[in-house]
């Protein structure tokens, strides 16, 4: 963006690197990657109200459904109107909320295990070889905020700190991450679910807590993450006659599908280590690097970045083509 000002988005840059199709293969990574967290978003929401609720089900026109399909579809529900709206300006404070909801549930996950009789003691195998494509592949999840960096950029008052707010935004996450990862480690060993609210004692307060504030970021978020595809298909409904109509039926087909592939396939630590490998990488490592070489013309000298910036790429394949075979086989064998 530095080298042209005339780029204010994700998709331009690789319509300045590699012409229209290079736009094209942004955008269509772009927007999948948001719809499946925003799908990723109903499995939470489900899981973890299935956690509190084990025992309830429900019957719908006279077909039974399991608890956990069906809090997805309730919760898809109640976030339908959110969905429907124009003005998400409310929606963007409550999801600004979630930093805040973050630092709640680790500290009552750390309350749980420090007053709850949880404690952290809890041992497993110091190094599982055969997990390292899944876990790379959920690393690359946790940083796959990058579509946005443009947008973020171009809406700063003073751009010339954007690379300190990154430093600072990626040291806190990473703690964050890491905090997360060594309390669930230290708690409950190899047992530890995707979730690590779902291995708390929903009995407890300081559980209870944890849990319901991980169901924020579902219900404010999910708007937000569907928004750009909303905008993308909208665009192409402004020369029709009753574009009101046809948006309001858009929007409301995108949440349908969501939720069946939820239902589909209702295994969050796998689906999110898909999006890593094949969605996260391509969209956080490829494709920047690639049209990074390809606009400042790096890669026509062989020096120091070129090298780096060559190993970045090598790297991101190696766990793009690992980490998509390990989950797709992972999400396969669980069917």
């Amino acid at each position: 963006m530095d080298f042209d000002p005339t780029i204010t988005s994700y998709p331009d840059i690789g319509d300045r690197a590699f012409g229209t199709s290079g736009r094209i293969l942004v955008s269509v990574f772009m927007n999948l990657e948001l719809y499946m967290v925003a799908t990723g978003f109903l499995i939470i929401a489900g899981d973890n109200i299935h956690s509190l609720l084990p025992d309830v089900n429900f019957e719908f026109w006279g077909l039974e459904v399991g608890g956990k399909q069906s809090f997805v579809i309730i919760v898809a529900l109640v976030i339908l109107p959110t969905v429907l709206l124009k003005n998400m300006s409310i929606l963007a404070y409550v999801s600004a909320s979630a930093v805040l909801a973050t630092l709640v549930i680790i500290g009552s996950i750390f309350w749980a295990a420090t007053y709850d009789g949880i404690d952290f003691h809890k041992s497993g195998l110091l190094v599982n070889w055969g997990g390292i494509p899944l876990s790379f592949s959920l690393y690359a999840f946790c940083y796959c905020a990058h579509p946005v960096f443009p947008t973020l950029y171009t809406s700063m008052k003073k751009p010339k700190h954007f690379s300190k707010v990154m430093l600072l935004c990626f040291m806190f996450s990473t703690v964050t991450y890491a905090s997360i990862a060594v309390l669930g480690y230290s708690m409950f060993g190899s047992d530890v679910e995707s979730q690590i609210t779902l291995n708390l004692q929903t009995e407890k307060f300081s559980s209870r807590l944890g849990i319901y504030t991980t169901l924020i970021n579902p219900i404010a978020k999910y708007a937000l993450m569907m928004t750009p595809i909303i905008n993308r298909f909208e665009e192409h409904l402004q020369y029709c006659c009753n574009k009101k109509s046809l948006s309001y039926l858009t929007r409301t087909i995108l949440v349908i599908s969501s939720v069946i592939v939820a239902l589909t396939i209702p295994f969050f630590g796998y689906l999110m280590s898909l999006v890593g490998a094949f969605l996260s990488v391509t969209t956080s490592i490829l494709l920047p690097c690639s049209c990074y070489l390809k606009i400042t013309g790096t890669h026509r000298k062989l020096n120091f970045e070129l090298v780096i910036i060559g190993f970045t790429i090598v790297i991101g394949i190696i766990i793009f083509v690992t980490g998509t075979y390990t989950s797709m086989a992972d999400i396969i064998r669980h069917m």
